[in-house]
């Protein structure tokens, strides 16, 4: 055989080779096929089929949460049979063998598949739960202004509450401090979110007989203090103190009040407070078996699918896919309101009751312009502060 008939030789076989490779790596993408006839599948499948009914998010959401997710898979179950079975258990609250029954798979697949998608969810909250940068906090004060129908709310960039997550009694000696007021085990969620209710921040993970003070003082925003920026505040209410350092955070006048002009200054603060209220309504109607009865996992797992609610939350919003909340069935707790200022706030509040009353653009006492702002950082640091053991440190999700 001739140099040229075995080079001939030598190139077809590398062409067979290559063939073989190729059609074994198309075979390894459709290592598992979905079920067509699952019904829940099938609802997917064919899109003039609604998905709001059952999985409680659209059909749009659905799609920008795979656009966000998507990945390379050589192998395992699709993406979007992944996000499926975690939507379904999120929206219903069910248990893994209910799941695995209704998608027709193993239920330690389930289970797998379940937390697998939680931390992939997960890695996305400083993409999708964030500050806005200089720009947005013009847009977020116009926003609260509006809702605050005063022109002394036009620097304020965010609203703050707590919210208590029902669990599951924890085992072993730290389960009295899930324990809240109201007797029932509790993690709290506090949240930040702008004037169109898409969330800012959220910490979770405190136990239920922690006091939201501690709980915000405890919190990267306020450790790290990068939010809200120099000329710009956050409201709260009467659980929170009121704050110009490290947190420029302000709440309303306390009971009782003294005059119209304070009267009027509450009425106004509690309209921009609101969205705050009718973001964790929103939340608690998508996720009605999450957030309306205890949630049957671990204490050290329930912080995790919290945030992961808040996630799709903001994905919701973005994708236009509002869900507008039900009649509260399930209290938020109010602390009792604060009785001092324990950080310079009542100048801000006192200055800005009168222009709530004059209507003057400007929020502060000596009424001059809020100054420049550096651009703001995406994601607070997850770094806690002191005050807690090592176990509920492990149990923080933070923004």
């Amino acid at each position: 055989m001739g140099d040229v008939e075995l080079a001939a030789a030598v190139w077809f076989m590398f062409q067979r080779n290559q063939r073989e490779i190729h059609r074994r790596r198309e075979r390894s993408k459709i290592y598992a096929i979905p079920n067509s006839h699952v019904p829940l599948l099938d609802i997917y499948l064919d899109e003039s089929k609604p998905m709001q009914y059952d999985y409680r998010l659209s059909r749009t959401s659905i799609e920008a949460l795979m656009a966000l997710l998507r990945r390379e898979k050589t192998h395992g179950w699709g993406l979007h049979v992944e996000v499926l079975i975690t939507v379904y258990w999120l929206a219903h609250g069910l248990s893994y063998t209910v799941v695995s029954r209704v998608f027709d798979v193993p239920k330690t697949t389930v289970f797998d598949i379940i937390h697998r998608m939680c931390a992939a969810i997960l890695s996305l909250l400083g993409k999708v739960v964030h500050f806005p940068s200089v720009a947005q906090c013009a847009e977020v004060g116009r926003g609260f202004q509006h809702l605050a129908n005063s022109a002394a709310f036009s620097h304020c960039v965010g609203a703050i509450d707590g919210c208590h997550i029902r669990i599951k009694a924890p085992h072993g000696p730290h389960a009295q401090d899930y324990l809240n007021r109201k007797l029932f085990h509790s993690v709290q969620l506090q949240a930040i979110c702008d004037s169109t209710g898409k969330f800012l921040d959220i910490f979770v993970g405190y136990p239920g007989s922690v006091h939201d003070t501690r709980v915000l003082r405890n919190s990267p925003v306020f450790v790290s203090g990068c939010y809200p920026p120099p000329g710009h505040f956050i409201v709260g209410d009467g659980g929170y103190p009121c704050l110009s350092a490290p947190v420029t955070l302000i709440t309303p006048y306390r009971e009782p009040v003294r005059g119209r002009v304070e009267v009027r200054f509450n009425g106004h603060h509690a309209r921009a407070r609101s969205i705050i209220e009718r973001t964790f309504g929103m939340m608690k109607s998508r996720w009605r078996g999450i957030f309306l009865k205890a949630l049957e996992v671990e204490h050290t797992f329930a912080p995790k699918v919290v945030a992961v609610c808040a996630v799709l939350h903001n994905i919701c919003v973005t994708s236009g896919d509002i869900l507008e909340p039900a009649a509260e069935e399930d209290p938020v707790l109010q602390p009792p309101p604060v009785q001092e200022d324990q950080g310079g706030g009542c100048e801000l509040q006192d200055g800005m009751d009168s222009s709530s009353s004059s209507q003057l653009e400007t929020p502060w006492p000596d009424g001059t312009s809020p100054p420049d702002v550096a651009l703001l950082q995406g994601e607070a640091s997850a770094a806690g502060g002191p005050g807690f053991d090592a176990e509920h440190e492990a149990t923080r999700v933070g923004g």
